[in-house]
């Protein structure tokens, strides 16, 4: 678990800013869940035969005895609270989610202990038309933020009865490889066969390659809802790669899987995941609910946007005084710019104003704001421009009345 520092918190909030943006122009709405629940939650919601919830929880008991847990991640959350609070009652909910979830695995690059993620999830949409939207949303928003390398890739997992059938064949497929199997593969056997499909193993992947495929186990009904998905995705000019391996980690997904991934993080390649989870509401105590979601993984897409997408948080004016009676006039008028929006910074340090103009160089800041005691005598203030090129008007320093302050707002928001 790291902490986010000041110098990287700024490319956080461009991002989340940029998301919440995007996320409107879509018609979607937040939702917020506690970050602490009942451990049942992800043990019925996630599948007791995942990694998520046989290794990686952080589960204790409270005070009351009772089972609970950070969440690992943020659908079974978002199911929870649509069935408690009765969402459904007004109609299908297209919702955002964005916070920290916690894994215990091993840390590496873009991936933490405490890691956050940005989700959407479709509940109670069961077209076609519902799963291109979503997936475009998510392609828009990594093109918006300038993320490059990008590629998507799809799968049908069919329904209950299309695995069913197909999880009968691998099994005997796999008992017969046994011996060739990794020890967490062998162990998944008899609890989950599929996810022995999504083993990191090397060897266990190449051994995978002659397995059956469930693409062959698909009814003509998954086959056709695939195929229209993969025509909407056409006609959206979102490229696509159709990948008969991809199950994704977690028990409740169902027809249609999908992964954005990118080129420039290694094995850790996967920054959105997602797909259809038309069973999940119900096997918390909902109704029927056709549902769909994805979320990205916020330390990866920041990792891979790089120094690219950091903007300088540096105040636009950094404000220079020197003078035993400068003291409350420069707060004053500081105070006054950020009433007006306007980013600025006091010095403090009563040192040379040389000093302070390092200073001010020093961040980044745009515009130097002067106050010393001759400029107190002739109530003014003066304001420089850092920074300037050849480029810029050749006057690059104004005088404004203290008792016209907003003249000096206009200014600067002009």
């Amino acid at each position: 678990m790291v902490d986010l520092l000041p110098s990287e918190i700024k490319r956080w909030q461009n991002v989340e800013s940029l998301a919440r943006q995007h996320f409107d122009r879509a018609g979607l709405k937040e939702i917020r869940t506690p970050i602490l629940e009942l451990t049942e939650l992800f043990a019925r919601g996630i599948g007791e035969g995942t990694d998520v919830v046989g290794k990686e929880m952080y589960t204790f008991s409270d005070r009351g005895g009772r089972s609970c847990t950070l969440r690992p991640e943020g659908t079974a959350s978002v199911a929870r609270s649509v069935i408690e609070n009765g969402l459904l009652n007004n109609g299908p909910q297209r919702l955002w989610y964005g916070g920290p979830m916690f894994r215990y695995e091993r840390p590496q690059a873009g991936r933490q202990r405490q890691f956050h993620q940005l989700g959407v999830e479709f509940v109670g949409l069961e077209s076609v038309l519902s799963e291109a939207e979503l997936i475009s949303i998510a392609w828009d928003f990594l093109k918006l933020v300038g993320l490059k390398g990008v590629k998507l890739e799809l799968n049908s997992l069919g329904t209950n009865e299309d695995r069913s059938c197909f999880r009968k064949q691998l099994k005997v497929w796999l008992e017969k490889k046994y011996e060739l199997l990794d020890k967490d593969s062998k162990q998944r056997i008899n609890v989950n066969p599929l996810r022995i499909l999504d083993s990191k193993n090397p060897n266990t992947q190449k051994l995978l390659e002659d397995a059956p495929s469930l693409n062959e186990f698909l009814s003509d009904k998954s086959r056709e809802r695939f195929f229209y998905l993969q025509e909407l995705l056409h006609q959206l000019s979102i490229p696509f790669e159709v990948n008969h391996k991809l199950v994704r980690g977690l028990d409740y997904y169902s027809h249609t899987a999908f992964e954005i991934t990118s080129d420039q993080l290694g094995s850790q390649a996967t920054v959105c995941g997602g797909g259809r989870y038309d069973g999940l509401i119900s096997d918390l105590g909902g109704g029927n609910t056709p549902s769909i979601g994805w979320a990205i993984g916020m330390e990866r897409l920041i990792l891979l946007l790089g120094d690219s997408f950091t903007n300088k948080d540096v105040p636009c004016v950094y404000l220079i005084h020197r003078g035993s009676n400068t003291d409350g006039v420069a707060l004053d008028v500081a105070r006054k710019l950020r009433f007006a929006g306007i980013p600025i910074e006091l010095d403090y340090s009563g040192s040379t104003f040389s000093k302070q103009f390092k200073r001010a160089d020093r961040i980044g800041a745009q515009w130097a704001l002067i106050i010393g005691e001759d400029e107190l005598s002739k109530e003014i203030v003066m304001l420089k421009k850092l920074h300037s090129s050849s480029s810029d008007s050749l006057t690059t320093q104004f005088s404004f009345n203290l008792n016209e302050i907003d003249n000096l707002i206009t200014f600067l928001k002009n």
